[in-house]
């Protein structure tokens, strides 16, 4: 199986705060989005750009995954982000209001031509009408290793501002859109990450979001704040039960009998060799959040 990285809680820092940056060190997200864009005022977008490209280089976030989030292709900061990102060299880099394959073909030329490190990722937000009815052709993209492309991020706020859907309990209105984009992702390889939620102060409607999350097929979800980090890690981890089930699988079908069948039963329960295969990820992601 192939590595699996914990992008549980995904948070954002904007990029022109100083304290935020060295902040994040501390906290335990998975992965820190070093932001250049929504979070930054015009007037500061070149300071955040030095600080951020500063703090990556400097390092001591440890284990968590570090993505600077440029500016859009379309405005007047793109190119220095991107030269700036690329040369800085974190995990990934965030591109965006992509909302067609193109656009990541172009990234991955102009990282070949800044030399970018081989392990640099490309990660797309998925933000816009069009991103959502190009999903597929997006994805597929991650097909051309050219174009690094390892991560949808979902940004809820821009579509429901782009089609005027409401924010309501369950998020009906986006459940389309929501589920076109894991479909997406999955079939060709590429992890996806959930929108934010914006009420700080509404714990359970937090909570039951990233649970909505983790059911349709989410690895993690988009964070503006600190403090949702430990129910966000919570959620997305596999629960005690989930996860002593799935080794009792993974150890039935490796029993000498069992070692042709397609399918056992298990506890009173049919279990098929794709339950296993189900398990063994579950596994691998609990050994990952411990490691």
């Amino acid at each position: 199986m192939t590595d699996i990285r914990p992008r549980r809680s995904v948070l954002y820092m904007p990029g022109s705060n100083a304290r935020a940056l060295e902040k994040a060190r501390e906290i335990a997200a998975d992965a820190l989005i070093l932001d250049l864009e929504d979070a930054v005022a015009p007037d500061a977008k070149e300071l955040a750009r030095s600080q951020v490209c500063a703090a990556v280089k400097a390092g001591g976030y440890g284990r968590r995954e570090l993505v600077i989030r440029t500016n859009g292709i379309d405005t007047p900061w793109f190119d220095a982000d991107l030269a700036a990102a690329t040369e800085a060299a974190p995990d990934a880099i965030l591109i965006p209001k992509v909302s067609s394959p193109e656009t990541l073909v172009e990234i991955g030329h102009r990282l070949t031509g800044l030399w970018a490190k081989p392990e640099t990722q490309i990660w797309a937000m998925v933000e816009t009408p069009l991103a959502i009815l190009n999903c597929e052709k997006i994805a597929r993209a991650a097909r051309d290793p050219a174009t690094r492309l390892a991560c949808f991020v979902l940004g809820t706020n821009d579509l429901a501002k782009e089609t005027r859907a409401r924010f309501v309990p369950g998020r009906a209105p986006m459940l389309p859109w929501l589920t076109t984009a894991i479909l997406a992702a999955r079939a060709h390889g590429v992890d996806v990450i959930d929108g934010v939620y914006n009420d700080l102060k509404d714990e359970a409607g937090f909570r039951a979001e990233c649970e909505q999350g983790r059911d349709l097929g989410f690895d993690g979800k988009t964070l503006i704040h600190p403090n949702q980090v430990v129910l966000a890690n919570t959620v997305f981890a596999p629960e005690e039960n989930e996860l002593a089930r799935a080794r009792a699988i993974i150890s039935a079908f490796s029993e000498p009998e069992n070692a042709d069948k397609g399918a056992i039963q298990l506890d009173g329960r049919m279990v098929e060799r794709l339950h296993a295969e189900m398990a063994k990820r579950v596994v691998a992601l609990a050994d990952a959040i411990a490691a």
